[in-house]
């Protein structure tokens, strides 16, 4: 993942996170390893939020690039690939989670990009020898994006052809955690409807999952399995790391997880990014569990500021960069995309081993996961 190099603004002075809370929900165990749709109550909730309630929608927009930049080329046009608009698409790993991953399309028209990002989430579809390795579309073969629309309620109307029917019962939420985030990643859209050969589907055709009103991120992503009962919930969305196949390569992963209503929801969040990923899930930890959060403090200007305690680091000058971009994405995800600046052990400068000087006001990576094919 590259340093991050530059500052993005950001217009908030204070938190603005706007938690899901759920009642007589359950909440996500740290004991389960699978990932599974969540009970019936919570997912009707989850679905049912307004477009405008999102969680966090702006940390991975669209931007330009320039020649050296890595592109994709559609395969069925035979044309060489060429520099065009950068987006992130979510993609299914090697474990099975859903992962953001940064590519590059031919520069076009707005919906035509849209379209293309579609595109890339079909299994065994024009784009998939273009994806990095260990990594996959959850749109059924064959599936086909007819028209992509977005209206002045910030809302993508998207068609497919019949063919999106054809999926596993099983991937049916993934399909549609995909589809909303890679979608509601870019800054003027915050939910998505879907149709099939010019008919809205008001659920979805295998399991019924209920699509009366858009989809939006307070659907959470990679939801664990749940094993214990909690009235009250708040939804986190923290970001752990993993290794591609060949473990040459870093990659982050959005995670939520739910939490008790009504406390500091960045600081809830952190804690859970301390509490570390199941087992077996192919996550790994980025914090040691022997971690303190100290305080999170918003100031004037918009930045949050993240004290840390951890023994571990004690007298280091390098501190895993997995570690600080985790927080990094974590509190973006959390707040309204803010700048973040890291305190550790007391001390101002906190260097990464990418160099990074995470004491100073950072944001999260305008392109998340750039990983070669």
């Amino acid at each position: 993942m590259k340093p991050v190099k530059h500052l993005r603004g950001a217009s908030a002075a204070c938190l603005l996170a706007v938690p899901l809370v759920l009642s007589g929900c359950s909440l996500f165990g740290s004991e389960s390893a699978a990932v599974d749709p969540p009970p019936a109550a919570v997912e009707a909730q989850m679905l049912q939020v307004s477009g405008e309630d999102t969680l966090d929608t702006g940390v991975f927009g669209p931007a330009s690039l320039n020649e050296t930049d890595l592109s994709v080329g559609v395969k069925d046009t035979g044309a060489p690939a060429v520099a065009g608009e950068r987006t992130t698409v979510y993609l299914e790993d090697q474990n099975g989670l859903l992962a953001p991953v940064a590519l590059s399309f031919p520069k076009s028209e707005d919906t035509v990009m849209l379209k293309n990002s579609l595109t890339a989430l079909v299994s065994k579809g024009d784009y998939a020898s273009a994806l990095p390795k260990g990594f996959q579309g959850v749109l059924p073969a064959g599936t086909i994006v007819n028209q992509v629309s977005v209206g002045q309620d910030h809302v993508a109307i998207v068609e497919f052809n019949s063919a999106f029917n054809d999926y596993d019962p099983a991937d049916e939420r993934k399909i549609l955690e995909a589809l909303t985030w890679t979608l509601t990643g870019q800054d003027d859209i915050k939910g998505v409807q879907l149709w099939v050969d010019g008919k809205k589907l008001t659920e979805m055709p295998l399991q019924g999952t209920p699509l009366d009103r858009p989809l939006a991120r307070t659907m959470g992503i990679n939801l664990p399995k749940h094993n214990a009962l909690m009235m009250n919930s708040s939804a986190v969305t923290v970001y752990f790391a993993a290794a591609s196949p060949d473990g040459g390569h870093q990659y982050y992963v959005p995670v939520t997880r739910f939490v008790p209503a009504g406390g500091d929801t960045v600081k809830a969040a952190l804690s859970e990014l301390i509490a570390g990923p199941q087992s077996e899930n192919g996550l790994e930890m980025v914090m040691t569990q022997g971690t303190v959060v100290d305080s999170v403090k918003a100031g004037q200007n918009g930045v949050v500021t993240v004290s840390l305690t951890d023994d571990m680091f004690e007298g280091s000058t390098s501190i895993p960069e997995e570690m600080l971009e985790s927080v990094v994405l974590t509190v973006a995800q959390n707040t309204d995309d803010s700048l973040v600046q890291i305190r550790l052990n007391g001390k101002d400068t906190v260097t990464g081993t990418n160099n990074v000087d995470y004491g100073q006001p950072v944001s999260a990576p305008e392109y998340v996961n750039e990983l070669p094919l």
